[in-house]
C-alpha cells in the first residue's frame, strides 16, 4: 500500500494501516524522543504517547500542509518538550550535547536507515554541520534562538540569519524534489 493510501486508511480508524505506520516510524520517532529526553524508559512512554495520538488525530493531518513524517515528527517533538518540561529538567537539556542529534541523524543504525526508507537521507546529508546543530537545538531541543546563541557561543543575529538559511535551504530541496 502506498504512503497516501496507508494515511486514509488510517484516518478511516484502520488498525493494519495503524500497525504498519507503527512499524515505518516507530523506530526514526523512538530516536528523536530518546535523543530529546535521554531516558530509555521515558522514551518508549512517550513513544506510547505519540502513537496513541497519532491515532487519535490521524483525521487532522492534511499532506497540503505537509509530509507525513513532519507531522508524526511534530507530534513527538512536543510531547517529548512537553515531558521535560513538566518535570522540570529544562537545564538537564541544555547539558546534552548538539552533536547528539547530529550522530543519530549519521548512525545508520539508529536513524538513517529509517529516514532513508522516508527519503530523508538525501536532505540531511546535504545539510551544513551548523544546520544540523540549530535545527538540533531549536526543534528537537526546544531551545530559543538566544538559548542557541548562548550554547553555541555565537551573536543571536547570526544564529537568526543561519537559521533562516538552514530553513529555506530545506524549503529548496524539498520544493525541488516535490516538483
Amino acid at each position: 500500500m502506498q504512503q497516501d493510501g496507508l494515511i486514509l486508511a488510517l484516518q478511516n480508524k484502520n488498525e493494519k494501516a495503524f500497525e504498519r505506520i507503527y512499524e515505518l516510524y516507530s523506530e526514526s520517532i523512538f530516536g528523536i524522543i530518546y535523543s530529546i529526553v535521554n531516558d530509555e524508559k521515558i522514551a518508549e512512554e512517550i513513544l506510547q504517547d505519540v502513537f496513541l495520538k497519532i491515532w487519535e488525530n490521524a483525521s487532522s493531518y492534511n499532506s497540503k500542509k505537509g509530509r507525513f513524517f513532519t507531522w508524526i515528527l511534530n507530534i513527538a517533538r512536543n510531547a517529548s518538550i512537553d515531558q521535560l518540561r513538566s518535570r522540570g529538567h529544562k537545564n538537564s537539556l541544555k547539558n546534552l550535547k548538539a552533536e547528539t542529534f547530529v550522530d543519530i541523524l549519521e548512525s545508520r543504525s539508529h536513524f538513517m536507515g529509517k529516514a532513508d526508507a522516508i527519503g530523508l537521507e538525501k536532505y540531511i546529508n546535504i545539510l551544513k554541520p551548523i544546520c544540523k546543530k540549530l535545527i538540533d537545538l531549536l526543534f528537537f531541543k526546544g531551545f530559543t534562538q538566544k538559548e542557541t546563541a548562548e550554547e553555541l557561543d555565537i551573536p543571536l543575529g547570526t544564529i537568526k540569519t543561519k537559521n533562516r538559511a538552514c530553513i529555506n535551504k530545506l524549503r529548496e530541496m524539498l520544493n525541488t524534489s516535490n516538483g
